[in-house]
């Protein structure tokens, strides 16, 4: 039988240093036909269509009912919740039942995911990025309360083990060997002659997300002192967007770089063909939407977006018009650009801090840039400012050298890209780490794990076994004698807190959370009587309590049609009240966001393609809406409901 892994990402389509990974190690693993593959998909919601792209399973990690949409906008806490996953982990858990759980996210992603039951079930890795220090105290928690914890780089691991975690493995994010390669000079030159860009022109180039830890500014303080001392004719090349992070327009104009000297990439969304030229305008906002010179399509092409952008077969070309990468930046997990530009043949200039400590000497044909310390606001993380003095200095030796000395970097840098951040390398270490893990026995429901209130208080045991005991009996939770919460609880025992108010306060937090979870809606299934299936109405009304009491006035009319059904009607608790007593009704069901899909409530036994799921009322309305998005009086083919309904 086959491991089933969930691998927990930005999405695979997303053209994002975290959505590339995800995208290459799945490509592998796939490929391998060892594993049973289930993507989970950060930032798509769960009905999004290009799901059903994938030859894997892949799941959206963002609920899609327009009560948690609202409150996403509205709420930021929230939003960072759900755009990390939040919100459907534990439905995922509990639906998929894998037997290994890898997530690939910054690590306040999964912020004290290991305290919940179904962690300890089964096998789980977190591979984060750590990019600053002082290490977060989270980091560490999270690899002492995972099975395996991995980091993008060497500099991170290094670190992490002077905090005491010693078993901390780095993995770097796989490149693709295959498509990034250097191309012969001939090809380099037709590039560069069909985006008129001259031969004798040295073109500086750096490929970013544009956000506000890459050092845009130092950059162009850098490029704009290297033009005057080299007198040369040279561009600079940003690859980035440039309506998100720095507003690079204001930047050129404060600086007094004519626009005309930075070059950018340009992406037609219809024809998906590329140019790069200057930004259109010195203006942010009206540089964008022009008329695509293939294509002629009006308002097509754009600066490239995580989500719409250039192919890495078109990526691989962008690098090879290039003279020399630079990736000046305050930190990073690993920067994957500066691995696919020196497999395209560049020499790098990278900071010498973080990540870029792995890629910056001399052996990876690279150069190290300078920098000068900084401190980040709040969580005190050293940051470093890269020096543009530094950066003229370096381009300068990258010019100067000789075609004998480029080549010699540029030879070091492939083979350096090869030995340790291939695909095969990564996936074939991962692998060896997949393999010896355990198939899990999913013999539990994770809804079913439950504190049990009735535990008597440990005796006879020492401190740490109190504590334990306490929570595998009583929380029915495993913790781990390096977490951060036993070590506070030693440390009350120890300062003369009783056992008895240590146990009391553990049973107040289970029986609050037994009250909230019994507060909780149950599954559709739960309120269900199994006696009247197949003769089934649900009517749904979230709210307010006017549309509520004038909805009382169907019932007489929709019982007369069908006296054998029962009436079920879901609203929100709140207007139970206004229903007590009616003689139509049923049963009254609490409001959830599975009732906002009238077929999902109907099931799909009608359909010869979706006969998987066959439903729970056999007639379901909305009364409160009819969208595109939410389809209502729609019945599976039947003309199920002779009446007219209007509110």
């Amino acid at each position: 039988m086959k491991k089933k892994i969930l691998f927990h990402s930005n999405s695979s389509k997303a053209l994002t240093g975290f959505g590339k990974n995800c995208r290459n190690i799945l490509s592998y693993l796939y490929k391998t036909k060892k594993y049973e593959i289930i993507e989970l998909s950060n930032g798509i919601q769960e009905n999004d269509p290009k799901l059903n792209l994938m030859p894997w399973k892949c799941i959206g990690a963002l609920p899609s009912d327009s009560q948690t949409i609202l409150r996403i906008k509205n709420d930021s806490k929230f939003r960072s919740k759900a755009l990390y996953g939040g919100l459907r982990i534990e439905e995922v858990i509990e639906s998929e039942k894998p037997d290994i759980y890898i997530g690939s996210e910054d690590i306040w992603a999964f912020s004290g995911w290991w305290n919940n039951r179904w962690w300890k079930k089964i096998n789980t890795i977190l591979w984060t990025t750590i990019d600053s220090i002082p290490i977060l105290s989270a980091a560490t928690e999270a690899y002492e309360n995972s099975d395996l914890f991995f980091t993008w780089s060497k500099f991170a691991s290094k670190e992490m083990k002077k905090e005491g975690c010693n078993e901390v493995e780095y993995l770097h994010g796989p490149v693709d060997c295959k498509t990034f390669h250097k191309l012969s000079a001939n090809k380099k030159k037709k590039i560069r002659a069909d985006n008129n860009i001259p031969e004798d022109c040295f073109v500086i180039g750096f490929v970013f997300r544009n956000q506000l830890r890459k050092s845009v500014a130092n950059l162009l303080d850098g490029f704009k002192k290297f033009k005057k001392e080299s007198g040369c004719n040279s561009k600079l090349l940003l690859h980035t967007n440039w309506q998100e992070g720095w507003d690079i327009p204001k930047l050129l104009k404060e600086k007094g770089i004519d626009n005309k000297e930075i070059l950018t990439t340009y992406y037609c969304k219809n024809c998906k063909r590329y140019e790069i030229k200057p930004f259109a305008s010195e203006d942010k906002s009206s540089g964008e939407q022009l008329t695509c010179p293939f294509c002629f399509s009006t308002k097509s092409q754009n600066t490239i977006k995580v989500d719409q952008g250039v192919s890495d077969f078109q990526l691989n070309e962008i690098y090879s018009i290039m003279d020399v990468y630079c990736h000046p930046f305050t930190s990073g997990g690993q920067e994957i650009p500066i691995q696919e530009a020196k497999l395209s043949g560049l020499i790098t200039l990278v900071t010498n801090y973080s990540c870029g400590e792995d890629c910056a000497h001399k052996d990876s044909g690279g150069l190290p840039l300078s920098w000068n310390e900084y401190r980040e606001q709040g969580t005190q993380f050293i940051k470093a400012s890269t020096c543009p003095n530094s950066i003229c200095k370096n381009l300068l030796k990258v010019y100067n050298m000789n075609n004998k000395e480029k080549e010699a970097y540029s030879n070091k840098a492939i083979r350096f890209t090869k030995e340790n951040y291939s695909l095969e390398s990564t996936c074939n270490k991962l692998m060896s780490f997949l393999d010896k893990m355990p198939v899990i026995n999913w013999d539990y429901k994770i809804n079913k794990l439950l504190p049990d209130i009735n535990q008597k208080i440990p005796e006879d045991c020492s401190d740490t076994d109190f504590i334990l005991k306490c929570y595998k009996d009583l929380l029915k939770m495993e913790i781990n004698k390096k977490s951060s919460v036993f070590k506070f609880l030693k440390n009350k025992l120890q300062s003369g807190t009783s056992r008895e108010d240590i146990f009391k306060a553990l049973k107040n937090n289970a029986e609050k959370e037994l009250e909230s979870i019994e507060k909780k809606p149950k599954e559709i299934s739960y309120y269900l009587d199994d006696s009247d299936l197949g003769k089934r109405i649900a009517l749904i009304l979230p709210k307010s309590i006017g549309d509520v009491f004038i909805a009382t006035s169907l019932f007489p009319e929709i019982k007369k049609s069908y006296p054998d059904y029962n009436l079920y009607f879901v609203t929100s608790p709140e207007y139970f009240p206004i229903l007590d007593g009616n003689p139509y009704i049923h049963k009254v069901l609490p409001y959830t966001h599975e009732y906002s899909d009238s077929l999902f409530l109907e099931g799909f036994s009608n359909r010869t393609d979706r006969k998987d799921h066959p439903g729970f009322f056999d007639i379901a309305i909305l009364l409160n809406t009819h969208t595109q998005r939410i389809p209502n009086y729609t019945r599976n083919g039947i003309d199920k409901l002779g009446i007219d309904i209007c509110i």
